[in-house]
């Protein structure tokens, strides 16, 4: 097969927050359109109960968003390691296993992508983090044999296996003109993580790159948790979070921490849930945040208001504060939300990822100064904090911005047509 054909294999980025399919064909984009025109489709399934159907990405959003009927699905790849994989949900009035969930979403990639590139794909490079579970090889493992065993089911027979940050570095590595000691740092959804590749225009040609990595290493934290932080800390305390009993103890946090975390939230919900909320109100001495978390409970508003601390943690990036708006809870409700109260909020995320960036250099035996270009990546890498972070550690370092949203695809196509053809 020569460059001027188009590649059999296509190579999948499914993101905690969003993702993309990559073909690499000659004279064309790499990445395929799988929203109407656009490259990525947010990793979201909304199951919409007076239709009963699933809607996906923007689409689902919107219909959420617009007071449609049913259950909001987000960072579902968060699912592959956690204890829930193995279980069931409820959707449309019946039990779902977890497993078929990401089916019916990475289903949807496969048939958006074939449907533009007007062919099949059978063959397929997925990303993964370097590490799907911190500190546990055995269920990191497990994790990568589901997201497989999900592949293999919808229809792709042969399905192989990239780290998220190479990909994005044979991406950078396509562009550039000389050797480069290169640190990528992609900070996704869900992990961030981190690889350390010798890269050079000579290099790209060759198939076997395995001694051009130096190091790979990663951290359980994403964009997500860097959501959950600022909910805990800048709005969840007018829904009691930090309320004090009658007994002087705080009160629990559990239900604050899940309507904080994505994939927790539907929980909230549960009889059972509020239930526990109930019979905790009477030991409350000031029970107006508990009485605001029973409004947003009875409204079913959990994720409206985490896609609210979303776009501000977005905003952050470049205001100083924004207005979080809560009339829908209570009259005259709201609060501002500062780029100061949020970088204090993650700032433990923000020294578990320097810990992680110095023990790559230390693993690799590479000195700060040695590393000649940092190259950030994934949707959460804008956050000037994280930035500085990193970057002061590597005083010698330029620093380059990659496709946030579309690198990791690109890279992964160009590794499917080196081993597919």
């Amino acid at each position: 097969m020569t460059d001027q054909s188009p590649a059999r294999a296509c190579g999948i980025d499914f993101g905690t927050s969003n993702s993309t399919v990559g073909w690499l064909r000659p004279g064309m984009e790499t990445l395929i359109a799988l929203e109407d025109d656009k490259i990525t489709l947010p990793s979201v399934v909304f199951f919409n109960i007076e239709e009963r159907r699933p809607v996906f990405g923007r689409l689902a959003l919107h219909e959420y968003l617009e007071g449609y009927e049913g259950r909001l699905m987000r960072s579902l790849k968060s699912l592959l390691g956690s204890k829930l994989i193995k279980h069931d949900t409820s959707v449309l009035g019946t039990a779902m296993p977890f497993t078929d969930l990401l089916g019916l979403f990475i289903g949807e990639l496969k048939k958006r992508a074939e449907r533009t590139a007007g062919r099949e794909f059978e063959q397929v490079v997925l990303g993964r983090p370097v590490h799907f579970v911190d500190d546990d090889a055995a269920a990191d493992q497990e994790a990568e044999d589901t997201l497989a065993e999900v592949a293999r089911k919808i229809g792709f027979k042969d399905v192989s296996f990239q780290f998220e940050p190479i990909a994005a570095a044979f991406d950078y590595e396509s562009g550039i003109t000389q050797e480069e000691l290169v640190l990528i740092v992609d900070i996704g959804g869900g992990t961030s993580d981190f690889s350390l590749v010798r890269l050079s225009p000579e290099r790209r040609t060759r198939d076997e790159r395995q001694d051009d990595i130096l190091a790979t290493g990663g951290v359980h934290i994403g964009g997500t948790d860097f959501d959950k932080q600022l909910s805990l800390q800048g709005v969840m305390p007018l829904f009691g979070h930090g309320s004090r009993m009658k007994s002087g103890a705080f009160m629990p946090t559990s239900h604050h921490i899940n309507l904080a975390t994505w994939h927790t939230i539907n929980s909230v919900y549960s009889q059972k849930s509020k239930l526990a909320l109930g019979s905790m109100r009477y030991d409350i001495e000031d029970t107006q945040g508990i009485d605001r978390l029973f409004k947003l409970i009875e409204q079913r508003a959990g994720h409206w208001l985490a896609m609210e601390v979303e776009a501000s943690k977005i905003e952050l990036s470049h205001a100083d504060s924004r207005h979080v708006a809560m009339q829908r809870i209570e009259p005259g409700l709201g609060v501002d939300l500062t780029r100061a109260l949020f970088e204090a909020a993650i700032e433990a995320q923000l020294e578990q990822v320097r810990g992680s960036v110095s023990a790559l250099l230390e693993k690799a035996g590479v000195g700060v100064e040695q590393v000649s270009t940092v190259f950030f990546t994934g949707g959460s890498s804008g956050i000037p904090a994280l930035r500085h972070s990193v970057s002061q550690m590597l005083p010698n370092a330029r620093h380059v911005e990659g496709d946030i949203f579309g690198g990791i695809g690109s890279g992964l196509a160009i590794e499917a047509r080196k081993r597919y053809g």
